[in-house]
């Protein structure tokens, strides 16, 4: 199940691993998406860090990670392909891998339907 950030960041719980990435309302709302910064692996963040850059047509907008822990893997494929984030915005276009997170770092985060109230809401 995912949970998602106010921010527009979406989490969810493979195994012991965290995978990371924005919302699909989030790569709406950016338009043609046309450079994602990956972070390094083996890198340390915590909640709320920025992971990276997202740079569309129209902005740029840091992502924020969900939960901290240590990045284990980027998605390579969105070195050369970041309209893939457009098309599929909340599975292949993930971002990071992450383990060694807090599992009550998720205790703040929306469900599918408060995040759907949320967006409904702004």
């Amino acid at each position: 199940m995912k949970r998602y950030t106010k921010d527009h960041e979406w989490v969810e719980i493979a195994g012991k691993e965290a995978v990371v990435g924005i919302s699909k309302h989030a790569a709406e709302e950016l338009g043609d998406i046309t450079y994602v910064e990956l972070p390094a692996e083996q890198s340390k963040i915590e909640a709320g860090d920025s992971l990276g850059v997202i740079e569309s047509v129209k902005a740029a907008s840091d992502v924020y990670s969900p939960v901290g822990g240590t990045v284990v893997a980027v998605n390579t494929q969105l070195e050369d392909c970041p309209e893939l984030v457009n098309a599929s915005a909340e599975e292949e276009g993930w971002i990071c891998r992450i383990t060694g997170f807090d599992e009550s770092d998720l205790d703040d985060l929306m469900d599918t339907d408060a995040y759907a109230e949320f967006i409904r809401s702004k």
